[in-house]
């Protein structure tokens, strides 16, 4: 029995695939899917009623490219009606940190962005 070698990466690579997964971190959806999942367990319709404008086939595919790559767990339990109930796993918990920073980052600078994108749209160009 093999051991695979680990997988280094290079995302200024234009064939590395760091960069799937630096788009599927940095994607807007995954963002706060992931920063609601770090509040604790959650039901799709949770989801869909805490994240304002997205679409349920959004929110489908996005769930499903997350367990994908093992960030979060679905759990389907046999009930009636049946319940489904989704998580982060132990790698999803570990961009909590960073994406959170993100987050936070985004608004205390909310204003400063918004000063220059106004400048910026009003210069003659």
């Amino acid at each position: 029995m093999g051991f695979d070698p680990p997988l280094h990466g290079n995302p200024y690579q234009a064939d590395c695939p760091t960069r799937a997964i630096l788009d599927r971190i940095g994607d807007r959806w995954t963002v706060l899917i992931v920063g609601i999942l770090g509040q604790g367990d959650a039901r799709f319709s949770e989801l869909r009623r805490r994240i304002e404008g997205i679409s349920q086939k959004m929110l489908t595919q996005t769930l499903r490219r997350l367990e994908r790559d093992g960030l979060v767990l679905r759990t389907v339990y046999p009930e009636v009606p049946v319940r489904v109930v989704y998580a982060l796993t132990d790698t999803g918990r570990t961009l909590l940190e960073p994406l959170r920073a993100l987050q936070d980052w985004s608004i205390e600078h909310l204003s400063a962005l918004s000063a220059a994108q106004e400048a910026y749209d009003h210069i003659d160009r």
